[in-house]
């Protein structure tokens, strides 16, 4: 297949070079994305109707207006709303001192004064200084979307005046400031560009700062919105956002220059490698993986991309982080807590992260950062989460396993962060551990696994004085039609990645670039994306509601007319429905065949999900994406053991159906009462031993209780051997969790989850 232009990684780097091309350029665009969602680190998950940012905490600029909105308003066709956050975004808090920042930068800066009214003289340079260095560091920026003549002169006029701005954060402050205690104030933020201030370039702390001195929003609705009214556009403009491709090879012509790339597309049972054609090459996946893992290093090849991995060697591994995602029981405003982002501090010390990663591991965290993702977006159940910078060598000894299945110690060792983290939040936000209703964690090993960036460093290469007193990586390369976008081609954070998008797409389209792209944007910066029907590109479907068929109160079975041939799937995939408003939400596959997909959809939550399906009648039509996901049956002999809550089922259902030897299985399945019991009320295939549990409702021949509590019993019972049994999981995030943990400590290896 050929294309005009394609781009490795949906992060908004590669979304936002693959909208403008597309859209003011006419180019046929091709994204590829190795996970089964797109955005990168704009994405959002969900568990149980909640739903976490993984990446997007806030972000400043957007106001109405503004250059940043404008480019937002005009890839999104004005489709992506925005929130502003609470006057007071940001609050850091120290032993004795809790000081906040106010969206009036003139407020803030009168604040610090009252405060410290012995570093009055300095706090005003400081943020003379912070504006002068921010105007420097965009002539970087701009230096990437301009013409090779006029890049070399905006380079001359940067050395007049980088000496401020290629020193550290520490070596500023340290000169300007003398007490302590402002200086760990004016630094408290190094977590939003990833480096302390020893380590940092102030040009990167400037710029960060000057970001946010208006304040903060947020997307309307969460910030996969960004994602995906960026891929409606591309869609109509004739594109396409392709997920489960992993890149492994950018393919070169004879004359080494790009000629397309090698795939693994994992979105069937089996891999297959594939290969797309196109002259012009744009990787969002970072510089360090395209040059070191995507192209050879050695050959003609390696010695002109050998300048390059230099850069990147000197410049290291920027910092990652542990997260702690939480759903709460009630909204946070019952508590006093605002939506404003709460930087916790147990001493003036922003430096020796490696210290301050070992007490990390003794579940004595230094530092977190406290966002709620819920408040921000407005949307429900309520969720919160906590951040905790650190070195991510500290993990390594786990890196070589398997994700989901690291074992007990793993597992133990998470949790003991989690609950150390969390208490360290209770500290400055009283009451918060009270609403917790599920707790899961990432690691920098998560962030590895899903973002593919080294390390799980989420900033890219790390903003050092080094990174700015070189030559910059920018989106050019040595190698002809191969481009660089998202952070490594302008900045870190979202902002910076979306600029370095910019910058690809400028020079993708050669002298004329910027200026074709600013008049597009100037001229039609909110146009409307066109809606109904449209060609659908590979692995979207139209599909038409066939019927629905209220099982419980809150479960409908559900069958869907797909249009089109589905060529492979496999009993344990899921299907991703649009479900409006630029919304999609995924479903197990509990059936397919002749066209036909069926479905179980739980209403619980209120949901977007649940209002569609509610409210939807025979006839309507909507938008499947489909096969995806790597939940499956093993290819074994051995005993299994089937574990699943509500809706959970589903997928084994399509797996009863094609399981050989199921008389000899066992399926535990939990619900509520006994009106809620699918296994009661399906029409399908199950195994030969089927233990119902109900939690609260006792009734003859049923286990009383949680699945957790009958596991013991189910295990001892059946005489499942640990060595010669396959246990499979779906349902509740809580269910999943806290039933891994078990089956871990009893010895069990072979556990299949869905690793998405």
């Amino acid at each position: 297949m050929s294309y005009d232009v394609i781009v490795i990684g949906s992060g908004i780097g590669g979304l936002t070079t693959a909208g403008l091309l597309a859209r003011a350029a006419g180019k046929r665009v091709l994204v590829l994305e190795r996970h089964t969602e797109p955005g990168g680190l704009t994405h959002t998950f969900r568990r149980d109707g909640a739903s976490w940012d993984v990446g997007v905490h806030y972000i400043g600029q957007v106001g109405p207006g503004s250059r940043a909105r404008a480019y937002f308003d005009y890839l999104s066709g004005g489709e992506l709303g925005w929130n502003r956050m609470p006057d007071a975004y940001d609050r850091f808090v120290y032993p004795g001192l809790d000081l906040s920042v106010s969206s009036n930068p003139d407020h803030y800066e009168r604040e610090l004064v009252a405060t410290f009214p012995q570093e009055a003289k300095a706090i005003h340079r400081y943020f003379k200084a912070v504006r002068r260095t921010t105007s420097w560091t965009a002539m970087g920026f701009v230096q990437g979307m301009v013409p090779r003549p006029a890049a070399s002169l905006l380079r001359a006029a940067q050395r007049l005046g980088g000496r401020r701005a290629t020193g550290t954060t520490k070596a500023y402050l340290d000169a300007h400031f003398r007490s302590p205690e402002i200086k760990a104030v004016l630094a408290s933020q190094w977590g939003d560009y990833g480096l302390p201030p020893s380590r940092s370039a102030f040009a990167v702390h400037a710029m960060v700062v000057s970001h946010y001195l208006d304040g903060g929003w947020f997307p309307q609705g969460g910030s996969a919105r960004i994602a995906r009214t960026f891929e409606k556009g591309i869609e109509q403009a004739g594109g396409a956002v392709r997920v489960a491709q992993e890149v492994t090879e950018v393919l070169l012509d004879d004359d080494g220059a790009a000629a397309g790339v090698r795939v693994m597309d994992r979105r069937g049972p089996l891999s297959r490698e594939r290969v797309y054609r196109a002259p012009i090459i744009v990787s969002a996946i970072g510089a360090s993986n395209t040059f070191n893992h995507l192209l050879p290093a050695s050959g003609n090849i390696g010695r002109l991309t050998g300048a390059a991995r230099h850069t990147l060697a000197n410049l290291g591994t920027g910092t990652s982080a542990v997260t702690v995602f939480l759903r709460l029981r009630d909204d946070p405003r019952s508590v006093g807590l605002d939506g404003g982002n709460i930087w916790v501090n147990r001493d003036l010390d922003h430096e020796h992260t490696q210290e301050h990663s070992a007490r990390l591991l003794e579940g004595r965290p230094h530092n977190v950062f406290v966002s709620f993702p819920s408040l921000k977006s407005g949307e429900a159940p309520h969720t919160a989460e906590i951040i905790s910078f650190c070195d991510a060598d500290s993990f390594r000894q786990w890196a070589d396993l398997p994700k989901g299945d690291r074992g007990p110690d793993y597992s133990a060792l998470k949790e003991r962060i989690a609950r150390g983290m969390l208490n360290l939040a209770e500290s400055a936000a009283p009451g918060l551990s009270d609403l917790v209703d599920y707790m899961e964690v990432s690691t920098p090993l998560t962030y590895e696994h899903y973002t593919a960036h080294p390390a799980g460093a989420f900033y890219g290469s790390p903003a050092t004085p080094q990174r700015y007193r070189s030559s910059p990586l920018g989106p050019r390369t040595a190698i002809p039609g191969l481009f660089l976008s998202g952070q490594d081609a302008g900045s870190t954070g979202i902002m910076g990645a979306m600029m370095g998008g910019l910058a690809a797409a400028c020079q993708v389209l050669g002298p004329r670039g910027y200026s074709t792209i600013t008049s597009a944007v100037r001229e039609s910066s909110a146009t409307p994306v066109p809606h109904g029907a449209r060609t659908l590109p590979e692995g979207k479907y139209h599909a038409v509601l066939v019927s629905k068929r209220r099982l419980t109160p809150s479960v409908w079975d559900v069958t869907l007319h797909v249009d089109g041939d589905i060529d492979h799937w496999a009993p344990g995939q899921f299907a991703r429905l649009h479900v409006g408003d630029n919304a999609w939400r995924d479903y197990s596959i509990a059936g397919l065949d002749d066209h036909r997909l069926r479905l179980l959809i739980s209403t619980r939550t209120g949901g977007q999900g649940s209002q569609f399906i509610e409210n939807a009648d025979e006839g309507a039509t909507t938008v499947v994406e489909l096969p995806l996901g790597g939940f499956g049956l093993a290819d074994s002999d051995r005993r299994r053991l089937f574990i699943a809550t509500g809706t959970g089922i589903a997928p084994m259902l399509a797996m009863f159906a094609q399981a050989p030897g199921l008389e000899h299985d066992t399926l535990l399945f939990g619900c509520r009462h006994r009106d809620e019991d699918l296994t009661s009320l399906i029409d399908s295939p199950m195994p030969g031993r089927v233990v119902r549990c109900l939690s609260r409702e006792e009734v003859p021949d049923t286990f009383h209780g949680r699945v957790t509590d009958a596991l013991p019993e189910v295990v001892d019972g059946t005489d499942l051997d640990p060595d010669r049994t396959d246990v499979y999981l779906c349902g509740s995030a809580a269910m999943v969790s806290d039933t891994h943990r078990f089956l871990e400590r009893a010895g069990y290896e072979s556990i299949h989850t869905e690793p998405y």
